[in-house]
């Protein structure tokens, strides 16, 4: 129990310093490309993976039921379209934070 009275003693006073070392002249760091970045690598990467395990479904079930293909390609290309929408919003989200 003391060392959890500790350890909430040592972020009490580190939250209270934050404001002290704010009094500093050194110039702020801009991380917004950063994290534009990594954002939109973030959301191209794992819209890639979706459209992967989409696309690896849909030849899936139409190895399966071949007589269902036009239900599955409409499904597919509408469901490959709001995953690519998902990048291109990241992609618009980045270019306004720039």
């Amino acid at each position: 129990m003391t060392k959890l009275q500790y350890l909430f003693m040592a972020l009490t006073a580190l939250c209270f310093a934050v404001p002290a070392f704010a009094q500093g002249t050194s110039p702020a760091l801009n991380l917004i490309p950063i994290g534009a970045g990594l954002g939109m690598g973030l959301a191209a990467g794992l819209c890639g993976m979706g459209q992967g395990r989409a696309v690896g479904s849909a030849c899936e079930s139409l190895a399966r039921n071949p007589g269902t293909r036009a239900g599955i390609m409409l499904f597919l290309v509408l469901g490959l379209a709001f995953i690519e929408s998902l990048t291109l919003f990241t992609l618009v989200i980045v270019f306004a934070k720039m």
